[in-house]
């Protein structure tokens, strides 16, 4: 079982990718996924914000919370010029 220490680990990763792209895929239960790519905007003491553009005209932000990334929920990559780097438990 993971510790306290682990959503602090992933809290300070998030933190150090803010205003990088990244790619976003949620879980939405009953088999469904969400894949989005955007910029880590804003990071809060429970919550991380990232901004998506849907079109030139819609701008869409979309929060999760630390904990979604320990419970696999929600999996955040960090875009890069030589690939995705997955971002868990405080490692990337």
């Amino acid at each position: 079982m993971a510790s306290g220490n682990s959503l602090i680990k992933i809290k300070k990763t998030v933190e150090s990718c803010v205003g990088k792209p990244v790619r976003l895929k949620a879980n939405r239960g009953r088999k469904k996924t969400f894949v989005k790519e955007g910029i880590l905007e804003k990071v809060y003491p429970s919550i991380f914000t990232v901004k998506v553009n849907e079109s030139p005209d819609w701008v869409r932000r979309i929060s999760y919370s630390y904990s979604d990334i320990l419970t696999d929920t929600v999996e955040l990559s960090l875009c890069t010029d030589d690939g995705r780097k997955k971002i868990k438990y405080g490692i990337m």
